[in-house]
């Protein structure tokens, strides 16, 4: 057997000498040994990996997604999500901009109209939901918060003619009374109470699963704690803690409106009524996943 010296072995290497005599030191070069205060190195020892040396993070939803946005990837589950999750959550709350239209937006930044009338809020309210999916995606690992739910609100509204009404609290709870679906809310004087014990609630669970955090939407709606708003930045919540817990995410589409209505009215009857209208709208997210050839 012929035997290195350490100068050679770092050079082979390609690590200092300093790495080499700690890797003998540490015992993780096979056959090394000491003659004096000089190690003996085997010709045929394999170079030792770095204990710290960062492990590959697994492939997932939420990496995917991160890639796309900072490469700006055109076509993409990225691109795809921007549109979908877009123009249907604020086709839920009256916004009368078509999918295409949504689409045109998001691509160009642009929007062409011929014989036709916009709600300036509506293409607001579009430009701003971009801007929200994309803090959820750069914040999904980080935990749920007052500061986080409120900065959503405050990207979604601003700019919009609610944000110049002094009675509407852009970025902060509701100063007006309001219901939702004929049925009261919390008065303005208890939401950050409520608020406060609905994360303290929730944030004590260390794992997630689809039914806590559909259960943490019907409450945020119940309280509806911002004066509008509340239904989209419920749901790009419920979106941010999917990916966060890895859990394939869901886009309420029109078809499953009245369906995701009467979930979250019955909830505390039958959650099989939320959960199975998640659930299908999960399966059609999978069939975009299954597309882009993204696992899960």
């Amino acid at each position: 057997m012929r035997y290195l010296s350490v100068a050679e072995t770092a050079k082979k290497w390609d690590v200092s000498e300093r790495s080499v005599r700690n890797y003998c030191a540490q015992g993780r070069v096979n056959g090394a040994f000491l003659t004096g205060k000089t190690w003996n190195i085997p010709e045929n020892a394999e170079k030792t990996e770095r204990i710290n040396k960062r492990k590959e993070e697994p492939i997932t939803l939420l990496s995917i997604l991160k890639e796309q946005k900072a490469s700006k990837y055109s076509g993409g589950i990225y691109h795809k999500t921007q549109i979908d999750l877009t123009y249907n959550s604020n086709h839920i709350e009256g916004s009368c901009l078509t999918h295409d239209q949504t689409r045109y937006i998001f691509e160009t930044n642009t929007i062409s109209i011929e014989n036709e009338v916009l709600n300036v809020d509506d293409v607001i309210e579009t430009a701003n939901h971009f801007r929200c999916i994309d803090m959820i995606i750069d914040n999904a690992k980080a935990s749920l918060t007052e500061k986080c739910i409120k900065e959503l609100h405050l990207i979604l509204k601003n700019g919009t003619s609610d944000s110049r009404k002094d009675w509407f609290a852009v970025g902060d709870y509701k100063k007006l009374p309001n219901e939702v679906g004929g049925m009261d809310t919390a008065l303005p004087e208890e939401v950050a109470d409520k608020m406060k014990a609905l994360l303290t609630e929730y944030n004590a669970r260390e794992e997630k699963t689809l039914e806590d955090i559909l259960d943490f939407h019907v409450k945020f709606e119940r309280i509806h704690p911002f004066q509008d708003g509340n239904g989209r930045v419920g749901r790009l919540i419920m979106f941010k803690e999917c990916l966060k817990y890895n859990i394939v995410p869901f886009i309420i589409e029109d078809n499953l409106k009245m369906f995701y209505y009467r979930g979250l009215k019955e909830w505390n009857n039958e959650k099989g009524y939320l959960a199975d209208t998640c659930l299908t709208a999960q399966d059609k997210y999978k069939t975009y996943l299954d597309y882009f050839r993204i696992a899960y």
